[in-house]
């Protein structure tokens, strides 16, 4: 889209004039002022001033200058640019894909630490989880014998008692 200047937007009319005698009035003539590309109504006099209605038209591109971006014209590549060409492609994708392997191989040893770590936490519960069940069942048994021997004392006591009275 094509700026206007600044200066194209108003007429003669419109910018101020040089400084007259405060004694004359000067009449606006709105039929003098034609711009191209803008158009002036005045739409009320009054006492206190004047008001005015500029409307821009659109712009028009006839005669403008065209602009248009021409690109150098393309030389045809020798055979050994080519090459070059392949060859550097070729060394591209070769890195690319040692980069791929080695990442896989990373993520696969990632895969096998994290796996090993897991076998390892796995044993080490099923060990803790064995030790606590030993001292579980030594703790209950250990409470079954002193239960069973503080019966058998109240019963051999009862016995005393009972072969005492009679």
């Amino acid at each position: 889209m094509r700026e206007l200047p600044l200066v194209s937007l108003f007429c003669s009319c419109i910018l101020p004039q040089p400084k007259e005698k405060p004694s004359e009035k000067k009449a606006v003539d709105l039929n003098l002022c034609i711009i191209r590309d803008m158009e002036v109504i005045e739409l009320n006099k009054r006492a206190s001033g004047q008001a005015f209605e500029v409307i821009l038209k659109p712009p028009s591109f006839d005669g403008g200058p065209e602009l248009r971006a021409t690109t150098p014209p393309r030389r045809e590549p020798s055979l050994e640019e080519i090459q070059k060409k392949l060859d550097a492609a070729q060394e591209r994708r070769k890195c690319q894909e040692a980069e791929l392997l080695k990442h896989l191989a990373e993520k696969r040893e990632h895969e096998r630490e994290v796996a090993q770590k897991a076998v390892e936490e796995q044993n080490n519960f099923i060990r803790l989880a064995k030790e606590k069940l030993e001292h579980r069942m030594e703790l209950n048994k250990e409470k079954r014998q002193a239960h069973l021997a503080a019966m058998l004392e109240r019963l051999q006591e009862k016995d005393k008692h009972c072969v005492e009275v009679s």
